[in-house]
């Protein structure tokens, strides 16, 4: 499964968690409203919120913020609601994009998100134009520490069901099938590792590289709707 720069991706998203961790926590927060709403305040019975938490541990959200959020989401009023959104696209030279969205206004998201294709030499397509080119998996993340050793990380996870381990120079990336993820992010959680990232993605079958001005172009692209309030998470074919 290597080959799809996500490392690149992943740095990317840190680099700027560092300067709108806020937002990150305000979209994460959004997530955990929608998974009690589903599924209700108990993790232990409620497995996609036990996901999200996971995911809001390897964002550094603090325990006490996640609290509060299963906290509010659990008293909140039943009339708030939002709907999950899939965009699909393309951006410059035809880099294939999928953009996840969580929304109380489908009409104001869906504008924005075509906007900001056009504005950066991209444009939004139809449903499955570009989800093809994609597969749906658990992707885990552990950073490279000293003392964490290579055939141990790969034992553990295969044993727990994972279906392949990707080591590279700074961090190991696990993957699993969906059905899987949950258990095999729990069975490592046990045995003490710690994620610098942990949920289901969509992961690109071949990359596509740019010149430096359709890079830029893209990195806008990307760039841009990380920052709309709507946007969840967004996927690409893009090898940066």
């Amino acid at each position: 499964m290597s080959g799809h720069s996500k490392w690149a991706n992943i740095k990317h998203k840190k680099e700027r968690s560092d300067v709108k961790r806020g937002k990150i926590f305000t979209k994460i927060g959004r997530e955990i409203y929608v998974a009690v709403k589903h599924g209700g305040a108990d993790p232990d019975a409620n497995s996609k919120l036990r996901d999200v938490i996971a995911k809001a541990k390897a964002a550094n959200m603090p325990n006490d913020t996640i609290a509060r959020s299963i906290k509010k989401a659990n008293g909140a009023a039943s009339g708030e609601s939002y709907d999950e959104m899939i965009y699909e696209g393309y951006g410059p030279s035809g880099v294939a994009v999928i953009v996840e969205s969580m929304t109380d206004n489908k009409n104001r998201t869906a504008a924005d998100v075509r906007h900001i294709f056009d504005k950066f030499g991209g444009n939004l397509g139809t449903s499955g134009c570009v989800s093809y080119m994609f597969d749906k998996k658990g992707v885990i993340i552990i950073e490279k520490k000293d003392g964490l050793d290579e055939d141990t990380v790969m034992m553990a996870a295969l044993e727990a069901g994972a279906d392949d381990v990707v080591t590279e120079e700074e961090y190991f990336e696990i993957i699993t099938e969906v059905n899987e993820f949950s258990s095999v992010r729990e069975e490592l959680e046990k045995s003490g590792y710690e994620f610098l990232e942990a949920q289901l993605q969509m992961i690109p079958q071949t990359m596509i590289k740019l010149d430096d001005k359709r890079s830029l172009s893209m990195e806008k692209l990307i760039d841009t709707l990380e920052d709309n309030d709507d946007v969840q998470n967004i996927y690409h074919n893009w090898e940066s």
